[in-house]
């Protein structure tokens, strides 16, 4: 996972974890890699103080208490919280490994077997979720880590209990990322069920195969219409044929014609076999795709990612079934999309050092200290030579 220092304004410290580098942020506040007493890595998401306010808190605090109720091992686990601090704070399983937007960033589209592997593992894991009696709702590239055992499922901020009327927001807000949002979800319908996320799950697949979402427009109004008209065909251009049919069916418009989770995990094992792989190779490949693309990039000054328009949650007011005509969609400001960032250096990317630099000097062994973990002696180890590499002596 792409990290970076902390600033001087970044506390040490916070709740008994230490905390060695900024993971990212977002408009709530700053997730920071942390390490227990006993050296367990950690992701501390931490609310900015500039939005911390009595419902900024309850939103939070409701957050955890859902994610205390979500487990699996395709899910990152709850650690510890404190709502009631002055900063707000909830620390999880940390996932060494990208988010797949930067995965496709560094890699590219994903073939076919790594595809039908990420949606099999992540609908048996939805499958899961469901059973437990919840949804995501705001599934997306942002929200699913590759890490050393394959994909996991991170930020149930949005996540309500399946078939209720009970949930997060006042009755007439939609919330989530338009990109793979559900034309349901959209239209401010509720309550939400499991067809949902199956949508998402497909819009999430179809983005890993193509580079692009089901529905694409240069604004957020558009971009709303598009996805509650129920005549117009989402845009499956470029996608493998083997998985097709699949994608098909979970983009469908109404929530009747898509798969159960159970469905896609069949299919897209029946795409693996079809390959003459088993499922536990194709994890492997997929696995060893999310390795090889991030590795080298840990430390180096990578250009920030910045999430389209269509990318950006929203929580806005919505209208009654919204109309497929652009005067009827009035849930998010005119917002441009922006031009698509540069991808990040390739695998075998290296600094150009001129000729002329002389030989790093070896860097002074550390003093003796407590034993660290080694998630933190590699980060240490990375951290010198990067400053090594890069000194004027």
């Amino acid at each position: 996972m792409h990290t970076t220092p902390l600033s001087p304004d970044d506390p040490a410290e916070l709740g008994g974890f230490t905390l060695l580098r900024r993971i990212g942020h977002g408009g709530m506040g700053q997730v920071y890699l942390g390490e227990s007493a006993a050296g367990e890595a950690v992701a501390v998401k931490v609310i900015k103080p500039t939005v911390v306010d009595s419902e900024t808190r309850q939103r939070f605090a409701q957050e955890i208490e859902v994610l205390k109720t979500v487990w699996g091992p395709r899910v990152a686990a709850f650690v510890k919280a404190d709502t009631e601090s002055e900063q707000p704070w909830l620390a999880t399983e940390y996932v060494e490994g990208p988010d797949l937007r930067r995965l496709l960033d560094a890699r590219g589209v994903l073939p076919p077997l790594a595809a039908a592997s990420l949606g099999a593992t992540l609908a048996e894991a939805l499958a899961g979720v469901h059973g437990q009696g919840l949804l995501h709702r705001d599934l997306k590239p942002a929200n699913i880590l590759l890490g050393p055992n394959g994909p996991k499922i991170i930020d149930f901020g949005l996540a309500v209990f399946a078939e209720s009327s009970a949930s997060l927001t006042a009755p007439n807000m939609v919330m989530g990322t338009p990109a793979c949002m559900a034309p349901e979800q959209a239209n401010g319908e509720k309550p939400l069920t499991a067809p949902v996320d199956v949508y998402a799950l497909g819009a999430v697949l179809l983005f890993m195969t193509t580079g692009h979402y089901p529905y694409q427009a240069d604004h957020v109004q558009v971009l709303f219409s598009h996805i509650t008209n129920p005549d117009k065909a989402p845009d499956l251009s470029g996608a493998p044929e083997e998985l097709v049919g699949l994608l098909s069916s979970m983009l469908q418009y109404a929530q009747k014609d898509r798969p159960t989770m159970d469905d896609v995990v069949a299919q897209c094992v029946k795409v693996i076999k079809a390959h003459g792989s088993t499922v536990a190779q194709a994890r492997r490949r997929l696995v060893s795709l999310a390795s090889s693309a991030c590795e080298p990039h840990v430390f180096e000054p990578v250009p920030a990612t910045a999430p389209s328009a269509s990318e950006t949650p929203v929580y806005a007011e919505a209208t009654t079934a919204l109309a497929p005509s652009q005067d009827a969609v009035a849930v998010a400001p005119t917002v441009p999309l922006p031009q698509q960032p540069v991808p990040a250096p390739g695998p075998g990317y290296t600094p150009t050092v001129a000729a002329t630099t002389p030989a790093p000097t070896p860097a002074p062994a550390l003093p003796a200290g407590p034993r660290r973990s080694a998630a933190a002696r590699r980060i240490a180890a990375q951290l010198r030579e990067t400053y090594a590499s890069t000194a004027a002596f």
